[in-house]
C-alpha cells in the first residue's frame, strides 16, 4: 500500500458510544478513513456516495439489520467484493455462523479486540493495490 493511499471503511452503527469507541480505535490508523453511519439508509446513501472499500455493519440498526443492508450495499458493483465484517454483542455460535452464510467476512464481537480488529484491517490495507 502506498504511504499516502488511505482505505476507506464504512461502519453502520445506531449507537453513538459504540461509534466513538470505533473512531478512537482508528485514530492511530491514519491510512484509515471512516464514515459512520446511523442507521441502514444513511448507510446506502453514504456508499452510494463515497464508495468505501471495507464495510462494518452492526447486526441491528433501527430501519435494518446488517443481513438485511449487506446485500443492499453489495447490489452496488463497486462493493460487490467489498470485504464485511459483522459486528455484534450477539457471538453465539449461531449469530456467528448465520453471518458467514449470509456473505460477511468476519464477525467481530462486542466489546471489541482491539488488537484482532487493527489486525485485520492492517492486513486489508497491506493485501490492497498501491492507488
Amino acid at each position: 500500500m502506498a504511504q499516502n493511499a488511505s482505505m476507506r471503511l464504512l461502519y453502520a452503527e445506531d449507537n453513538r458510544l459504540n461509534a466513538l469507541l470505533f473512531q478512537e480505535l482508528l485514530r492511530d490508523q491514519p491510512a484509515i478513513e471512516l464514515r459512520i453511519a446511523e442507521d441502514g439508509s444513511e448507510a446506502l446513501r453514504i456508499a452510494r456516495e463515497w464508495l468505501p472499500q471495507v464495510l462494518v455493519l452492526d447486526a441491528q440498526l433501527p430501519d435494518m439489520s446488517g443481513f438485511e443492508l449487506l446485500p443492499r450495499l453489495r447490489a452496488l458493483p463497486e462493493l460487490a467484493s467489498a470485504p464485511a465484517y459483522m459486528c455484534s454483542a450477539e457471538a453465539t455460535q449461531a449469530h456467528v455462523a448465520r453471518s458467514r452464510e449470509a456473505g460477511f467476512d468476519g464477525y467481530w464481537a462486542k466489546p471489541l479486540d482491539i488488537a484482532e480488529v487493527t489486525a485485520t484491517l492492517q492486513a486489508l490495507a497491506r493485501s490492497r493495490p498501491a492507488d
